[in-house]
């Protein structure tokens, strides 16, 4: 049961004067005075998930589909620090069964991503990111909502290395993630084999962490990447049943990423197969976008 949320990190952006991708979690970044906006689509697909550690499939769905589209800028404030943004509009279905799927715009993200240091080709990086719901979409009708409905806040460190002459690099990251609670329209649910009486539903906080390798030049770029997500707590999905927003979700993923932007316009795409996971789809991504770079 694909976790939506994650979304945010499918988007791709660009750095002026290198058209460089930038992201979230690279260590890249804009010049001062400079905009790039990155027009995304994406799309994820599974038939078979992980309930809990169980792996089957479910021929009352069938294969689920997720899609977005999303606007994604990033701006230079000055050479070390920058502001992402992302806005997707989400919709879901299936292939078989009866559930219908849900649509609309998800939730507004931010990031603040600061160079601490860059000495001899490494770097050290500091992101303080948000997120807050905008859409009227219902979080616990899993796997059809595009959401959780939760407010957000992160912290991420990231470390890098360039080497100078032929662009090979390598980065990595760690992110932990604090989400609040949620309102539900129903009046009790159950969670870890308990029954709560409230309309409130705790939703647990999460942390990834990420490698990418990869080869970064002047007009194109290369990666190879692999990330693990997880919830710090949670129960797992019962026997036969729905997911919901207290699930233990884990996953980790595998992929490539490439880009190419000669000029101002430029672009990407990117593929990602989740390998192994806990209460979640093993769902097969892909997205690619248009990218377009200005100056303020």
């Amino acid at each position: 049961m694909k976790k939506i949320t994650n979304c945010i990190l499918v988007s791709l952006l660009l750095l002026v004067g290198k058209a460089m991708a930038q992201m979230p979690h690279d260590a890249i970044y804009m010049g001062k005075g400079a905009v790039c906006v990155a027009t995304m689509y994406g799309k994820s697909t599974w038939s078979d998930y992980w309930e809990n550690s169980l792996k089957r499939s479910n021929f009352n769905i069938g294969t689920h589909t997720t899609q977005n589209i999303m606007v994604m800028p990033a701006i230079g404030i000055t050479n070390r620090l920058n502001v992402i943004l992302s806005l997707p509009y989400v919709w879901t279905q299936t292939s078989a069964g009866n559930l219908l799927g849900q649509k609309g715009f998800q939730d507004l993200s931010g990031w603040l991503k600061y160079r601490v240091l860059n000495t001899h080709g490494f770097s050290l990086h500091a992101v303080a990111g948000a997120s807050l719901p905008i859409g009227n979409y219902v979080p616990d009708f899993m796997p059809m909502s595009i959401g959780l409905q939760c407010r957000t806040v992160s912290g991420r460190l990231i470390a890098s290395y360039k080497h100078p002459q032929t662009g090979l690099y390598a980065t990595a990251h760690g992110t932990y993630m604090w989400r609040s609670n949620i309102k539900s329209d129903r009046d009790a649910y159950q969670a870890d084999d308990r029954v709560y009486n409230t309309d409130e539903i705790s939703v647990p906080n999460a942390y990834d962490m990420g490698l990418r390798l990869g080869i970064l030049r002047k007009k194109w770029q290369t990666e190879l990447w692999a990330e693990r997500t997880s919830c710090t707590h949670g129960d797992y999905i019962r026997r036969h049943d729905m997911p919901f927003p207290t699930n233990n979700m884990q996953a980790t993923t595998v992929g490539w990423y490439g880009k190419f932007q000669p000029n101002k316009i430029g672009v990407n795409a990117r593929v990602g197969y989740v390998t192994d996971g806990r209460n979640v789809g093993q769902s097969t991504s892909y997205s690619v976008g248009v990218l377009y770079l200005f100056k303020l």
